[in-house]
């Protein structure tokens, strides 16, 4: 009996632990002849870098040298600012990567002659002259995500629709970590228009969540068959990074294997 339990047991274990990309096993280790290693992170708006934290454990178990930007989320120019700063410290060729917010802060940042790929993570893909929020234009904000914009022109997301909007496929306690350690954001910087559109010039690949609250999953269509993104559609909540961490660093993954090839 008790042997039948322990079997019953370590079945259930074992479906749980596949149906979940959180605690899924990296993939293997970069062959040393592959050109691009460098991988730099960038956090959207009401976050900060530790939501990488799953796709940082995978890519640098693979080879990877992983670089997180810490976005002040005070302004466009800031935001950029950080993340060249993170681009320049890196030896060789770089995939950038940005969630949400952070989209369109690599498609200004992402010019520089180092970056080989981007990688959008339902993120937004403002053309140069555009403003992020001009992107919502033809499907506006899901009524799921309430943004409260504060006296000095700083948004949270509403307390109480923080998980219901942003994180939805997140378990209770750490949606409630996320939600008390928000990092407020600048509402003036979805009204700046960028300068650079890196996509334009680079490769790209877009993760669309398909379960996002935050931004339509039709919009992130949209935005990725604008650019001309190769596509990855994830069943997830607007953070697959930290829902489903593996299947966003093998897109990673399969983007710096292709600019190698293509170097």
């Amino acid at each position: 009996m008790i042997s039948r339990i322990k079997t019953t047991v370590a079945a259930v274990a074992a479906a749980a632990a596949l149906s979940t990309g959180a605690h899924a096993e990296p993939g293997q280790r970069i062959p040393e002849t592959q050109t691009v290693r460098n991988v730099v992170l960038v956090h959207g708006a009401f976050a900060d870098g530790s939501g990488w934290r799953g796709v940082y454990d995978d890519l640098t178990a693979r080879g990877y040298r992983v670089t997180i930007v810490q976005n002040p989320l005070t302004s466009l120019a800031d935001d950029v600012a950080a993340t060249r700063r993170a681009i320049a410290r890196q030896d060789g060729g770089v995939i950038l990567v940005g969630h949400s917010w952070g989209g369109a802060v690599i498609t200004e940042a992402g010019v520089d002659e180092k970056v080989k790929g981007l990688v959008y993570v339902s993120a937004l893909t403002p053309d140069v002259g555009e403003t992020a929020f001009e992107q919502y234009a033809d499907f506006g904000i899901p009524s799921t995500f309430v943004i409260d914009e504060q006296a000095d022109g700083f948004g949270f997301i509403n307390l109480e629709r923080f998980q219901e909007g942003f994180a939805a496929d997140v378990d209770d306690a750490d949606a409630a970590f996320m939600r008390d350690s928000q990092v407020p954001i600048a509402m003036s910087v979805f009204t700046t228009p960028l300068t650079q559109a890196a996509w334009r010039t680079r490769p790209s690949w877009f993760i669309v969540a398909t379960e996002d609250a935050a931004i339509d999953p039709l919009m992130l269509r949209q935005q990725a068959r604008k650019i001309g993104a190769e596509v990855r559609e994830i069943e997830a909540s607007h953070v697959p990074m930290v829902s489903r961490p593996r299947e966003v660093a093998d897109v990673i993954d399969q983007a710096a294997i292709s600019a190698s090839r293509n170097q």
